[in-house]
C-alpha cells in the first residue's frame, strides 16, 4: 500500500479551553507518525511524538503495527480483525521496529503476524486478519436510542477547564488527535458517581483524514485504547487523585464490521463485566451517527490504585 497523503492546505492547531493544542495540526502529526518508514520488504520503523507518557501509548503501537501489516496486503482486501498483546512498556524516546510475518495468502483471506520490537525485546505482538468483500447473512445490534447529540456536550478541554487545578492525570494533558465528548462525566472527574451503566464517549478525528482506508481502521484502533478501561474504573468509588490510578493494556481484540471514516462521529460504548487480580475485562462497541455498529473490542488490562 502506498503512504498517507495529506491534503495540501490543511494547517491550523487549535488551543482548547485547558490550554492543550488540538485541531487539524495535530491530528496530521498524527497521520505522519502512523506513516511508517520501509526499512525492507516486512520491515518498518515507526517513531513516538515529543510529547508522549513515560512509556508509549498502546493505541500508538496498535496503530502503527496495522499499518505495517496493512502494507504488506493487497489494498482491495481490508481488515476485520486484529488479536494483540501488549508485552512489554514501550520507550517513547527511541525509535520501534515493526516485523511482519506474511502467515498466509488465501484465496479469501490473508493473515499477518507483527512484532514490535525496542532495544532488541520484543514490545507488543499483533496477528491480523484480511478479507476480500463478500456478501453474506448481516444483522447487528441497534445503537442505543437515549445518547444526546455530541454538538450538546462539551469537549474534553472544557470539561477539565471548569475542573481547575484538578489532578486529572498526564495523558489529559498532552496534545488532542481526537475531538472526544463524554456523554457523562469522566472518572478522572471530581464529580464523577460510580455507575453500572456503559461509559459513553463521542469520538471523532479533530480534522479531515485522507480517503485512505487502512489508516481510518488505525485511526479507530488508535482511539479504541483511549477510554476503554475507564469502564473498570466506573464501577468503583475512588478517594485520590487520578494519578494514584495506574492502567496498563495487556491483551486487545477488535473486529470490524462495516466501513467507515474515523473523521466522522463515531460512538464509543465502554463496559466493564468483570475485574479481579488487579486486572479489568472491558468490551467495546463503536457506532456510527446514523446507528450502524462499525466495530467491536474486548481488552483485558491491568489496574492497580494506591500511591
Amino acid at each position: 500500500m502506498t503512504r498517507f497523503e495529506v491534503e495540501a492546505g490543511q494547517s491550523g492547531a487549535r488551543i482548547a479551553a485547558d490550554g492543550v493544542a488540538h485541531g487539524q495540526a495535530v491530528l496530521d502529526r498524527l497521520v505522519a507518525r502512523l506513516d511508517l518508514e520501509r526499512l525492507e520488504v516486512n520491515l518498518f520503523r515507526g517513531t513516538s511524538p515529543a510529547e508522549s507518557p513515560p512509556r508509549v501509548f498502546g493505541g500508538q503501537v496498535a496503530g502503527q503495527a496495522m499499518v505495517a501489516a496493512g502494507r504488506t496486503v493487497p489494498p482491495e482486501r481490508g481488515v476485520h480483525s486484529l488479536h494483540a498483546y501488549f508485552i512489554r512498556p514501550g520507550d517513547p524516546r527511541v525509535p520501534i521496529v515493526y516485523e511482519v510475518e506474511r502467515v498466509r495468502d488465501g484465496r479469501s483471506f490473508t493473515t499477518r503476524r507483527v512484532l514490535a520490537i525496542q532495544h532488541g525485546e520484543a514490545i507488543f505482538a499483533l496477528s491480523a486478519s484480511f478479507q476480500l468483500p463478500q456478501p453474506g447473512l448481516e444483522h447487528a445490534e441497534r445503537m442505543p436510542a437515549d445518547v444526546p447529540a455530541p454538538e450538546s456536550l462539551p469537549d474534553i478541554g472544557s470539561r477539565i477547564a471548569a475542573l481547575g487545578d484538578v489532578d486529572v492525570g498526564a495523558f489529559q494533558r498532552l496534545p488532542r488527535p481526537l475531538d472526544i465528548r463524554y456523554v457523562a462525566e469522566p472518572v478522572w472527574s471530581p464529580r464523577f458517581q460510580p455507575t453500572e451503566a456503559p461509559v459513553r464517549v463521542w469520538m471523532r478525528a479533530d480534522g479531515r483524514l485522507p480517503d485512505n482506508r487502512l489508516l481510518h481502521v488505525c485511526l479507530l484502533t488508535y482511539a479504541s485504547d483511549m477510554t476503554l478501561l475507564n469502564s473498570v474504573l466506573a464501577r468503583h468509588h475512588f478517594a485520590g487523585p487520578e494519578s494514584d490510578i495506574r492502567r496498563a493494556s495487556l491483551d486487545h481484540a477488535m473486529w470490524f464490521h462495516q466501513p467507515f471514516r474515523a473523521d466522522e462521529w463515531f460512538l464509543y460504548e465502554c463496559f466493564s463485566p468483570v475485574a479481579s487480580g488487579a486486572r479489568g475485562l472491558a468490551t467495546g462497541r463503536f457506532f456510527t451517527r446514523d446507528g450502524r455498529l462499525i466495530a467491536t473490542t474486548v481488552q483485558e488490562g491491568l489496574v492497580r490504585v494506591g500511591p
